[in-house]
């Protein structure tokens, strides 16, 4: 998981996107060093691609295993002749005199990738895209209807729950996407906490719990209840299938005593009519239960 100062976009999005990166390239390191797995890592564009490439050059260096990609590439084009070309186009710095000449004279980006065998187009045995926003969602999938069937794809760190609460609106993936593509991921590694409180007639009138929806597979999804003096969690409720949001509430609220009467006015009006997120509901659109389970 990232540092909890680096866990979003709340903060700086260069910090949550160099983290994401770093991340991907230690998973990578780890895996080819037990597996000899050869992975990808695959970004959004191309000035992502270059970005991160001069950002990053000495790792990717230094890592074994690894090649660097991004959504607009072919993910499927072998070495060889293509990255050859490839790499005497980036040793020739991508331009003429002319391009050349303004790119000096105003500092800008034409192009200009390091050189390095992990940017020669190739093929992996695991995809790994990180840092995608929704609008890029429709590109992912694009990208994986490439790849041979069964090719392994890892999401790394998308905030996908996120993702999905801009979908079907003006502007962004109509909602489909989830139900046809997003479903059919199954979560490897999930963490999301929450903050709660609660109103009760007695001293100290407000009461405030934390806990958080983790799974790492191939472990169920769990329940975790934080607890106020050391700030450890433990593990209050368990189960083969992805809790709701307002299941992970009322979980918590059982383990602490502080559950409603069953059936009760209070309980109808404290939990109110809806309790799910749209994508959370069982529907017929879904043609994936993998991202439950």
């Amino acid at each position: 998981p990232l540092p909890s100062g680096k866990a979003g976009y709340e903060g700086s999005s260069e910090e949550y996107i160099e983290a994401n990166i770093q991340l991907a390239l230690a998973l990578i390191r780890r895996l080819h060093g037990a597996t000899g797995t050869t992975a990808k890592i695959v970004l959004p564009d191309g000035p992502e691609k270059r970005r991160c490439s001069r950002r990053f050059k000495a790792a990717f260096d230094m890592t074994d295993g690894v090649s660097l990609g991004c959504l607009e590439d072919d993910p499927v084009a072998a070495g060889g002749e293509t990255g050859v070309a490839s790499q005497s186009q980036q040793s020739s710095g991508g331009g003429g005199g002319f391009f050349s000449s303004l790119k000096n004279a105003l500092d800008l980006d034409f192009g200009g990738e390091e050189k390095g065998e992990w940017l020669i187009p190739c093929r992996s045995d695991l995809y790994v895209i990180t840092n995608c926003s929704c609008q890029e969602l429709p590109a992912v999938e694009r990208y994986m209807e490439k790849l041979p069937a069964g090719t392994p794809v890892l999401l790394f760190n998308l905030e996908l729950d996120t993702l999905r609460a801009d979908l079907g609106l003006l502007g962004f993936p109509p909602k489909d996407l989830h139900y046809r593509f997003l479903a059919q991921f199954l979560p490897v590694f999930y963490l999301r906490t929450r903050d709660y409180s609660k109103s009760v007639a007695v001293a100290p009138f407000i009461l405030n719990y934390s806990g958080a929806l983790f799974r790492m597979y191939p472990a169920p999804w769990q329940v975790m209840l934080k607890q106020e003096r050391t700030g450890s969690y433990v593990c209050v409720a368990e189960g083969p299938q992805r809790f709701a949001l307002g299941e992970v509430k009322e979980e918590l609220q059982r383990s602490l005593g502080l559950e409603d009467e069953e059936g009760s006015t209070m309980q109808f009006l404290r939990r109110g009519y809806k309790t799910t997120t749209w994508w959370e509901e069982k529907s017929e659109q879904e043609q994936s239960t993998q991202w439950r389970s």
